[in-house]
């Protein structure tokens, strides 16, 4: 444990950090596994749902700062590749 007042503080404030974090990184790959599923079992109502959630989630955690851009854009362009395929 930290002997400085201020250290004790910075561990704390990580340790909420972090836990935030945690939560939305996993919102983020739930998300992702919903659309994906719906995906899989040719379900376009239930997909074009998941879709903007999955797409609204992967925003928030790149606004937090937890996804770089680049990655982002990756798995967008990645579930926009499945998307398509299955509406159009």
């Amino acid at each position: 444990m930290a002997n400085i007042k201020s250290a004790a503080k910075r561990a704390k404030v990580a340790k909420i950090r972090t836990l935030r974090n945690k939560s939305i990184m996993s919102s983020v790959k739930t998300a992702i596994k919903n659309f994906e599923a719906a995906a899989a079992a040719n379900d376009t109502e239930k997909a074009t749902a998941t879709f903007k959630t999955a797409i609204s989630a992967i925003d928030k955690a790149v606004t937090k700062g937890l996804l770089h851009k680049n990655n982002a854009a990756h798995k967008k362009s990645r579930l926009h590749k499945m998307f398509n395929q299955l509406v159009g």
